[in-house]
């Protein structure tokens, strides 16, 4: 049992209106524009399909065309109205003919000449219908060579006309969007705008001998560079860009008097009733100014139309920031003689504390303790020599060898009375007194409030003097700017810049026309 192939088939064209000769095969009779053109490709055998063509399209046969190829030959033969039975036999009459079915120019031909089949593949341009020149009766004697040859030329005629016309709407758009502005602001640069003058200046903020000295670490590495003024440095360049001293430059100087002038150009002109925000991006413009934290230098330049009023904006901003740079201390150094006055008024309250208890201590029992201690080891000391001396008599007169008894008694006697007043001297030093002291632990009171007030003197002295020092450093500058570079009043106009300004235009305006092309091109060929 044989199951009969269930694939579908492709590729066969549908059978035309008018009647086409047939050609007879061993398998029924085939028109020449449907299965039989797909012969080759089913690999008959050579011996059934030669029974039926001449040895001419035995030949092209034996050339080995492909299917592509006998399917071109097929439309050309068709364009040309030039009858034949199969594939092989299209080509042998489009070779008789003189026409070379597999030429380029033949395939153009087939593209823009077949309007009635539809195309099914997306085109991005449709083929326009080109035109064709009315001959008379000449167009139906002339060969379709000759044909083919003037729609040629006429299509290189309207290539060449497409090709003139975007070149010059090409051009008229460079020009008048790319040349005609560079050629504007070129004539604005040169002739229209106001020459601006440069004044340069340089300053580097130090510090006064003395402040800030003594420090260790890093800060006493970095205390003779740049680096320990950088802070300092960066506030002065933030306060000299700032609408603070604008608005000061516009009272003392007159900025915006300046600018206001009928000598400056339209552009650059400030309207009367400028408002200081309006006056501030100017300011902004004409004043460049930076800091270089290797070198620690502040570099500024001002612009303005004449160089003498540069100069005077230069020394007014400078002195600006002398003066900015100076109270950025200030409160520092206030809150710093104010910490000294707190501590002397502290050490003068612990020393009046202390005064009055060595007063208090002084007084307590009687006028003077010390005097009256020192009197008592006076007479103490005094009563031991006595005894002494005494003793030393007596011993002398027990030296005899008869002693007198009355001298010798009267002697002892003295030494015990001696004694006893001894006794009594002491123990009145060692008695309590009504404070309920001793003497002796009140002088060593009095001793220790003495020593206590005289530290709270030092203590005070040195208050005293640091309170002194703090408001001796407040009072002077403890930060300067010196002037590395001093403004000079400049001879030659610094702006504008007319070669480089211009360029700078010329190229920004190419920019912006290509992006706008390419952006167009894009949306054409996605929208087409």
């Amino acid at each position: 049992m044989t199951t009969k192939p269930k694939a579908e088939r492709f590729r066969i064209r549908k059978p035309s209106g008018e009647a086409r000769p047939q050609v007879q095969t061993p398998e029924g009779t085939v028109p020449p524009g449907g299965s039989q053109q797909e012969q080759p490709i089913q690999a008959q055998p050579l011996r059934q399909q030669s029974q039926f063509e001449d040895p001419a399209t035995e030949s092209i046969r034996k050339e080995g065309l492909n299917g592509r190829q006998l399917r071109i030959a097929k439309r050309v033969a068709e364009k040309e109205g030039l009858p034949f039975s199969s594939d092989y036999e299209a080509v042998k009459v489009l070779r008789d003919r003189g026409i070379d079915p597999f030429q380029k120019n033949n395939l153009l031909d087939l593209v823009t000449a077949d309007k009635s089949e539809k195309i099914a593949l997306p085109q991005k341009v449709a083929t326009a219908q080109l035109p064709v020149e009315q001959v008379g009766s000449e167009s139906a004697e002339m060969s379709p060579a000759e044909r083919r040859a003037r729609e040629i030329s006429v299509i290189q005629r309207d290539l060449t006309r497409r090709r003139r016309r975007n070149t010059l709407m090409l051009t008229l758009r460079v020009f008048a969007f790319i040349l005609l502005p560079t050629f504007v602001a070129g004539y604005y640069y040169a002739y229209v705008a106001t020459p601006m003058y440069s004044t340069e200046s340089a300053f580097q903020i130090i510090k006064s001998g003395g402040v800030g000295g003594g420090g260790g670490g890093l800060g006493g590495m970095l205390a003779g560079t740049g680096f320990s003024t950088t802070t300092d440095s960066i506030a002065a360049q933030e306060f000299l860009t700032s609408k603070e001293a604008m608005v000061r430059l516009d009272q003392d100087v007159g900025f915006k008097e300046h600018f206001i002038s009928e000598n400056i150009d339209p552009l650059h002109r400030l309207d009367p009733d400028a408002t200081n925000e309006q006056a501030y991006k100017v300011y902004k413009k004409r004043l460049k100014i930076g800091f270089d934290p290797t070198e620690g230098i502040v570099r500024m330049e001002v612009i303005a139309s004449d160089p003498t009023t540069g100069v005077k904006f230069s020394e007014a901003l400078i002195q600006y920031g002398e003066e900015k740079v100076d109270s950025l201390s200030q409160r520092s150094k206030e809150n710093q003689v104010a910490d000294a006055l707190i501590s002397l008024e502290e050490a003068e309250m612990e020393r009046t504390k202390a005064q009055e208890a060595l007063v208090e201590l002084q007084s307590s029992t009687m006028l003077d303790p010390e005097a009256f201690a020192t009197s008592l080891r006076t007479q103490i000391t005094g009563l031991e020599q006595q005894i002494l001396e005494k003793e030393i008599e007596l011993d002398s007169l027990l030296d005899n060898l008869r002693p007198n008894q009355s001298r010798v008694s009267g002697v002892r006697s003295d030494i015990a009375r001696l004694k006893v007043q001894k006794q009594d001297k002491e123990a009145e030093m060692m008695a309590a007194l009504a404070s309920g002291m001793t003497l002796a632990q009140l002088l060593a009171r009095i001793q220790m409030a003495q020593q206590d007030l005289a530290a709270r003197d030092a203590m005070f002295q040195t208050s005293l003097e640091e309170v002194r020092a703090k408001r001796a450093e407040a009072s002077a500058h403890s930060l300067f700017l010196e002037l590395s570079v001093v403004p000079v009043v400049a001879q030659d106009a610094s702006y504008p810049w007319v070669f480089e300004d211009t360029l700078i235009v010329f190229l920004i305006m190419s920019g912006i026309y290509l992006m706008i092309a390419i952006t167009g091109s894009i949306l054409r060929e996605q929208l087409g």
